[in-house]
């Protein structure tokens, strides 16, 4: 783990988290573009930036565990069929206010880079199968007037500075009958 902002920096901004990145080499590209609040928006702003581009869910089950779940934009993800397969309790919505509380963004730039604000770890990541095996994976900055993108192993290297070790799922088989 690289040295962790100081708490005066929270929640970081999207220049304090290139700031982080940059500090734990990580390599990443930055595109700026119109706002985009929802992933069936901004078609052709991604058709021009390659790789895997990313929808995720701020979530809380009934026993107060808050979840962030990330994935290939196109995955399918069967929330009442979840929460068996994650080891929570029935999963519902976060609020706005915990989600700028624990991952210092607002609703319509969720993004799995939120966990670099989440200093006491109260949320628990879980990643898409097929977003992981993804070469190159485009989330927000902490903003969702831009889309940065890194590889894979920048990404995981990005999580280890954190500390965060993801759920990994594979979301095709969530909820499939039994063979």
């Amino acid at each position: 783990m690289i040295d962790a902002p100081t708490p005066q920096s929270f929640p970081l901004d999207r220049k304090g988290f290139e700031e982080f990145l940059t500090r734990a080499g990580i390599a990443f590209t930055t595109h700026e573009h119109a706002a985009v609040f929802r992933v069936d928006e901004g078609h052709e702003i991604k058709a021009s930036m390659p790789g895997a581009h990313t929808k995720n869910l701020f979530l809380k089950d009934k026993k107060g565990q808050l979840w962030l779940i990330s994935a290939r934009q196109d995955t399918v993800i069967p929330l009442n069929r979840l929460h068996p397969v994650i080891g929570s309790d029935r999963l519902s919505f976060g609020s706005a206010e915990l989600m700028f509380e624990t991952l210092g963004v607002t609703p319509g730039s969720v993004t799995a880079f939120g966990l670099v604000n989440d200093r006491d770890r109260r949320v628990r990541f879980v990643l898409d199968k097929a977003l992981d095996d993804a070469a190159l994976v485009n989330f927000h900055p902490l903003t969702n007037t831009a889309t940065t993108a890194m590889s894979r192993d920048d990404f995981r290297r990005f999580l280890a500075a954190l500390g965060v070790e993801p759920l990994v799922i594979d979301f095709s088989t969530v909820g499939a009958p039994a063979a």
